[in-house]
């Protein structure tokens, strides 16, 4: 059975890509000190007049700009610390002592296989772990080992997910980082490959040193330089190339960004093609979950290689998405491809193919030389359980967008209402019925008074006329004391 209607054991149905956010609705006196439930550095302290209102307000105030910038910062908001801190029950769990549980597991069946040092904290994914490996008989060569559960969006059945899993070190690609070991049961899978020093695309774009952890390579890099026109080319190419060829295989992809691009010599290589056999959420999804145009992972490819392509021109991510003007570039062909993937038409209207962009001028006229012939041997009805697998992801992200769509709407429908101007149109409205109900009142009032002057006036010669209907006497209700 490739496809399960109910969500398998171990799979995790939490999607960590969702931004948190948090607001400070009190402040509380403990031992002459305010606390507001933040274990983060605080804003300057104040010695004398601290417990003052306005300073408590003013304090409150600030600290709640402070949590909006992290909640509102890619790299952020998807950090471990913050989302413990701000959802403890979902993120309770020790995460790398799970991994080290699994890990020792395999190791029981495989004993060539050595731990040198945990990686701690080299990747963005909460529920994702690395090892730094060697072989018995090889101490020299290094390999990592990445560990990680199942994710939301896991719909393969669980012989068919290890089945896709074990089938992975048989992919050979000029384009794909290539995968020494890998391995999977009902909850989990781990993959070994060999360790690069020269780490991926994002390191080099940020200069930064491949065992760091994330936030210190990525945060807050020191200096900001995009790549030269030749190596934007050529990266963009190579990587456009392995999409078409996975897009053709129907493997789905869904997590294309530059820490997902190992560089070897001059050649990108991709990597982590396990993710969407594992159903994990993309690093993007909290972005392309916005338009309700990029529904395919084909699209949401396309549009993640234009995450790419800005951060390979400009050294840095944008700052938000759609991008309204793009800054300078080394070629205006750089600017037609991130126009044609991260302005507002394009994610209004949708995605091109990636067969469209390899036909833009920058990549049309870029020569790839590689003898490699691409492998990839994928049994027919893994193919199949692959093909709903995918429709089942999609359909997920379609049912996200049309809520976040709805509840958009309604945000914007409340925050109309609630403005001033359309308070000011309520009250002038309400201010002209008033008006015009006392008008009429007044109009009929008058209206019978000069009728009942006419009847009086007339006696007799006056015509019959019908009695009007005797007005009820008046009730009083009395109610009974409580």
């Amino acid at each position: 059975m490739a496809f399960m209607e109910k969500p398998p054991a171990g799979k995790v149905l939490l999607d960590d890509t969702v931004p948190l956010t948090a607001a400070i609705e009190a402040s509380q006196s403990l031992q002459s000190h305010t606390i507001a439930g933040l274990s983060l550095p605080l804003p300057p302290k104040k010695l004398i007049g601290n417990m003052d209102r306005e300073f408590i307000a003013e304090r409150q105030k600030g600290l709640q700009n402070y949590l909006n910038v992290i909640t509102t910062n890619h790299i952020l908001s998807n950090c471990e610390l913050v989302k413990k801190f701000l959802d403890p029950n979902n993120y309770s769990a020790n995460y790398t002592e799970i991994a080290l549980q699994q890990v020792s597991m395999f190791f029981r069946s495989e004993p060539k296989w050595e731990v040198v040092e945990p990686l701690k904290d080299i990747g963005w994914r909460i529920r994702k772990k690395y090892f730094l490996m060697k072989i018995k008989n090889q101490p020299k060569e290094r390999l990592v080992l990445s560990w990680a559960d199942l994710g939301p969006d896991k719909y393969l059945s669980d012989k068919d997910f290890q089945c896709l899993i074990k089938l992975l070190p048989s992919c050979l690609h000029p384009y794909i980082y290539r995968v020494t070991f890998a391995t999977a049961n009902e909850s989990s899978a781990l993959l070994i490959r060999m360790f690069n020093e020269k780490g991926t695309l994002k390191d080099l774009i940020y200069k930064s040193k491949p065992k760091d952890p994330f936030l210190k390579k990525y945060c807050n890099p020191k200096k900001i330089q995009g790549l030269e026109l030749q190596q934007i080319k050529t990266y963009g190419r190579q990587i456009l190339e392995v999409l078409k060829f996975l897009h053709d295989k129907g493997f789905p992809y869904g997590h294309l960004h530059a820490s997902n691009v190992m560089l070897d010599g001059d050649t990108c290589r991709l990597l982590d093609l396990e993710n969407s056999l594992l159903g994990l959420p993309s690093l993007y999804r909290s972005y392309f979950s916005q338009f309700r145009k990029i529904n395919t992972l084909e699209s949401v490819d396309v549009h993640c290689f234009g995450h790419l392509l800005y951060e390979m021109t400009y050294g840095r991510p944008p700052d938000s998405v759609p991008v309204d003007s793009f800054p300078p570039a080394p070629s205006m062909a750089v600017v037609a491809v991130l126009e044609s993937t991260l302005s507002c038409e394009a994610c209004k209207n949708g995605m091109p193919t990636v067969s469209r962009l390899l036909q833009m001028p920058l990549f049309s006229d870029v020569l790839l030389t590689t003898s490699e012939k691409p492998q990839f041997k994928i049994p027919t009805k893994l193919k199949e359980a692959l093909r709903i697998a995918k429709e089942c992801i999609e359909k997920r992200l379609i049912e996200e967008q049309k809520q976040i769509h709805q509840h958009r709407r309604l945000t914007r429908a409340q925050s109309h209402h609630g403005s001033e101007e359309e308070r000011k149109k309520r009250k002038i409205l309400a201010r002209k019925k008033s008006k015009r109900s006392a008008l009429e009142n007044s109009e009929e009032h008058s209206a019978k008074y000069n009728n009942s002057n006419n009847s009086a006036g007339s006696g007799a010669s006056s015509p019959l006329t019908s009695p009007s209907s005797p007005t009820p006497p008046s009730t009083s209700v009395e109610h009974a004391p409580f």
